[in-house]
């Protein structure tokens, strides 16, 4: 009998993450994509050269508003001090003033269910930048909550006027494994008892001060390279060691609708 595929253990691994649509309320789900803007508009792209967060940027999926809209908040506790005007698309409307003291609530059209001991991480888009207003983030327990949750948003001074603008994400979610956290023995440990942690952080640092020094030189080799690339690449400085799980990208599947069952 022949040994079973690669694909077909896979499969076996997959675990469900269901999206129940209980709201005529139109919200894409997809999954998160590398770019964010404001690291294309680095010089040279440098931003694009960080690895972990490009990992980050991808690591969830996004949940985009339909409309576009205007926030003001006039530095008042009762929800009525957050005004939220509409520009572009039809009702009904997720973004709204719910809790008060400049928070934007976003209504999430669906109900989650994730395998049993998996909550979800509810959060802003991943290395996304919003002047005058910034992401809260919830933990839910979406194996067995019957109820929706909001995403809400916190304005961060009075006066000022912040645009979503049709198309942008306002929601991003995570699994995370319930009680994994809790598992880790937290320590701090002089580097010196590891000897070999020790000399290939020192190596490292070393390494680093040389490139930063040589960059200074436009004739430098490390100048014509730009960077270093030695945790891109899941390499050592000296290049004879790579990390055998190293992960350059992610790639989360999308969300696809499920056909009605006969």
């Amino acid at each position: 009998m022949a040994p079973p595929s690669q694909d077909n253990d896979d499969t076996k691994n997959r675990l469900p993450l269901i999206a129940y649509p209980i709201s005529p309320l139109s919200m894409p789900l997809t999954a998160a994509p590398a770019e964010r803007a404001w690291m294309d508009a680095t010089p040279s792209h440098f931003a694009k050269r960080c690895l972990p967060m490009l990992i980050a940027n991808r690591a969830g999926w996004l949940l985009v508003s339909m409309h576009s809209f205007a926030v003001t908040w006039n530095g008042q506790s009762d929800a009525a001090g957050l005004i939220v005007k509409h520009l572009e698309g039809a009702p009904p409307y997720a973004a709204h003033s719910q809790f008060g003291s400049g928070i934007l609530t976003f209504i999430i059209p669906f109900l989650f269910r994730t395998p049993p001991g998996v909550n979800l991480l509810v959060r802003g888009p991943a290395n996304v930048i919003k002047d005058g207003i910034a992401p809260l983030e919830g933990i839910v327990e979406t194996d067995w909550a019957e109820a929706t949750f909001t995403m809400n948003w916190k304005m961060t001074r009075p006066h000022n006027t912040v645009t979503f603008v049709r198309g942008e994400p306002v929601a991003m979610i995570v699994p995370q494994q319930r009680g994994a956290l809790e598992r880790f023995d937290p320590v701090v440990r002089d580097i010196a008892t590891d000897p070999a942690l020790m000399a290939a952080y020192v190596r490292w640092a070393e390494s680093r001060e040389t490139h930063n020094k040589d960059m200074q030189n436009t004739a430098s080799d490390a100048y014509r390279r730009g960077w270093e690339r030695h945790y891109f690449q899941g390499k050592s400085v000296g290049g004879e060691r790579t990390a055998a799980d190293h992960q350059q990208k992610i790639a989360l599947k999308d969300f696809v609708e499920e056909p009605p069952k006969p």
